[in-house]
């Protein structure tokens, strides 16, 4: 008669246990976490060392050290200083920054380094799971999820002007997370985090990455990025309903110029302090922000023309937009 020998209880495996939502957020991490780096950002002392003013995250998307991050974390720093997730610390250098956008590439001298696939934001959805990855309060490749909230918002810069189509989430931010990647569940890079609101619980930000696209395109090719100018300044203000009526203006507001450049485009066509800008090419103007965003996509050295109305009377002018100093 045989022994009877126990039955080895069977181990599942490993992919098993995990339910679907945690395979694609491990296999996210598992892809990008090595291209997700900390920076260090400071004022020059004695050599080598640096006397830390700030720090965030960035994302390597080229194997020969470039990082995409944020301008915030990096701007106007006298010293920078990347940490890889293999323990090496490199200097970096400022390859281009646009704090209109709160973007900036810097770069480190080295080869064969990971990196991390740029999406598309265009295509995301409100719901879709999403994973940020990055150093909060320096606890280096902290991974959070969750999920688009809302898409389309409106964000402004440290220069006032707005940043278009940003992407709201519920995923956990802190500061220091700043300039590391939102990627969605297959590995690709869909937005580079931005903001948090302090008093609020799960509202976080994030720039699109097809904004991020454009503006390291102009970062690599001339290292700022080139916008029209048309050397004035103004505010929004309503439009008188008799006026309006008069004009036959269907808007409420206009952008009425308070102050013209000298020598400026602005004053090279005509346009005068008073004068209110009710549209350009066509399309309304009802706030600054409608003049921002036109000159963001407007070419420099395209001619644009603008509805104004000066002393009661519509009429046009044409303004050549040059590149802002």
């Amino acid at each position: 008669m045989l022994d009877a020998q126990p039955i080895a209880a069977e181990v599942p495996d490993e992919a098993e246990v995990l339910d679907a939502y945690s395979r694609a957020v491990v296999a996210v991490v598992e892809q990008v976490g090595p291209a997700v780096v900390s920076i260090a950002a400071g004022a020059r002392t004695a050599p080598g060392r640096l006397e830390r003013l700030g720090a965030g995250s960035g994302v390597l998307i080229a194997p020969d050290g470039y990082v995409l991050t944020n301008s915030h974390v990096v701007h106007a720093a006298g010293r920078l200083e990347v940490t890889l997730t293999d323990g090496r610390t490199l200097g970096a250098t400022m390859v281009g920054d646009d704090p209109a956008t709160d973007l900036a590439v810097i770069r480190v001298i080295a080869s064969g380094l990971p990196l991390a696939p740029l999406g598309q934001s265009a295509g995301l959805r409100v719901g879709q799971l999403v994973i940020a990855i990055g150093n909060p309060f320096g606890f280096q490749s902290t991974v959070s999820a969750g999920v688009v909230s809302a898409l389309g918002r409106s964000l402004r810069s440290t220069t006032g002007r707005l940043i278009e189509n940003i992407i709201q989430t519920d995923v956990a931010l802190n500061p220091g997370n700043s300039g590391g990647p939102l990627v969605d569940s297959r590995g690709r890079v869909v937005g580079i985090n931005t903001a948090i609101i302090a008093i609020a619980q799960g509202i976080s930000f994030a720039i699109p990455v097809d904004t991020a696209g454009w503006v390291v395109s102009e970062l690599l090719t001339r290292g700022r990025v080139r916008r029209a100018y048309l050397g004035l300044s103004g505010q929004t203000r309503p439009v008188e309903r008799r006026l309006a009526r008069s004009l036959g203006l269907a808007q409420e507001t206009a952008v009425e110029i308070v102050t013209v450049e000298p020598a400026a485009p602005a004053a090279q066509a005509g346009l005068r302090e008073g004068d209110l800008i009710v549209s350009l090419d066509g399309a309304p103007v009802r706030r600054i922000d409608d003049l921002h965003r036109a000159l963001a996509a407007g070419a420099v050295g395209v001619p644009l023309v603008l509805g104004i109305v000066r002393a009661g009377a519509q009429m046009e002018s044409t303004v050549t937009p040059v590149e802002a100093p």
